[in-house]
């Protein structure tokens, strides 16, 4: 490879339209955070309106983690302003955070806790906590309430954690890596009952994953996160409708990718050249190809061919 230039069965679920009032569930404006010497977040600007799945998508030490740990107070942020639900997050705590569900990479709290005992602590904090959903998510997920969170596997933890997230039925989930630790079967059971959870109006989801598969059961909007920002947000259908793969292949190969309009990557690989374009002109490339005495081909990309190739 040479010449890199940068320029389920399960069906999907279509969030319902949220109110035309109703104000965006996040909004992040001029958003900064550095470790020591390191800016992870730049100049960061991000809305997310109510009613949408939305998955953060970026490569690892893109800053994930630290943007979804600022967006909910438990990291301090060093510049700029975030709203939710339309009002300033100042500090964690407060009526807003009964709203909020947040599942960690990893769940290490509590180990001398049982798992009855932690779930009953916490619900004593959430007006909305829905025990028949607990107890469902508990036999369906086989988490025995008499064991030791310090005893659980990872995947038990995370199965937990999960639990604890959404039984307060929140209006904002926010999930980092939450099927990491789950076997296939368990994340499937995750996400489907994810999905029936949030067909409520103007339930919000925001999920930090690497397994694409489970963004385009969701139907999710895409927001990418490359060199401390968002680099843009986009529903998956139009994403797909949008992007096309083009190569272009000719027995004599290429000393460097023909320039195509709406090219976002190109990159020659032996007798191929491969671009990811924008919006391509049909017509345009047909003719670039006879041209060149190329064989044109257009494809359209998987969601994880997209990932690999704009993160």
């Amino acid at each position: 490879m040479s010449g890199t230039q940068l320029a389920s069965p399960m069906p999907p679920v279509l969030s319902p339209a949220p109110h035309p009032d109703a104000p965006p569930a996040l909004q992040v404006r001029g958003l900064d955070k550095s470790f020591k010497k390191r800016q992870v977040l730049n100049a960061l600007d991000w809305s997310v309106p109510s009613g949408r799945v939305v998955g953060l998508l970026g490569r690892n030490g893109a800053g994930k983690t630290t943007l979804l740990r600022c967006l909910l107070g438990l990291s301090p942020i060093d510049g700029g302003h975030i709203d939710l639900f339309g009002e300033p997050m100042l500090e964690p705590g407060g009526e807003r955070m009964h709203r909020i569900g947040f599942v960690p990479q990893t769940f290490d709290l509590f180990p001398w806790m049982k798992v009855r005992a932690y779930l009953d602590f916490t619900a004593a904090f959430y007006a909305r906590w829905n025990p028949e959903l607990v107890e469902r998510l508990l036999t369906n997920w086989e988490l025995d309430v008499k064991q030791k969170i310090g005893e659980l596997s990872q995947g038990q933890r995370q199965k937990l954690a999960i639990v604890r997230a959404i039984a307060p039925d929140p209006d904002l989930l926010v999930l980092d890596e939450p099927v990491a630790s789950l076997d296939p079967q368990a994340r499937r059971a995750f996400m489907g009952e994810l999905l029936a959870l949030m067909r409520a109006p103007g339930k919000t989801v925001i999920f930090s994953t690497h397994i694409t598969a489970d963004l385009e059961r969701a139907d999710a909007d895409i927001s990418l996160l490359r060199e401390g920002r968002i680099q843009f947000t986009r529903p998956l259908a139009e994403l797909r409708a949008r992007m096309k793969r083009v190569v272009l292949t000719r027995t004599e190969g290429w000393t460097q990718a023909p320039t195509v309009a709406g090219a976002l990557k190109s990159q020659v690989q032996g007798e191929q050249a491969v671009l990811l374009v924008e919006d391509p002109v049909v017509e345009s490339l047909h003719s670039l190809a006879a041209n060149e005495h190329a064989h044109l081909q257009i494809e359209t990309p998987t969601l994880e061919d997209l990932f690999v190739e704009l993160a």
